[in-house]
């Protein structure tokens, strides 16, 4: 049985944690920047953990 390949585009989107988590970034943080208030910027910035509901779905994309 041949290997599962890797979603390139998946891959470079998600992340593993060191608890096997998965890492995603925050979403509107590309453009009209100026409407948005200092403290939704800043929480932007921080990366975020994909939902449960979703994690299967990012594992099998991640082939993990």
């Amino acid at each position: 049985m041949p290997k599962m390949k890797t979603r390139r585009g998946a891959a470079k989107r998600f992340s593993l944690t060191g608890s096997g988590k998965i890492r995603r970034n925050k979403a509107n943080h590309r453009h009209m920047l100026v409407r948005r208030s200092n403290s939704v910027k800043r929480k932007m910035r921080h990366a975020g953990l994909v939902s449960a509901s979703e994690v299967t779905r990012v594992r099998q994309m991640l082939a993990v």
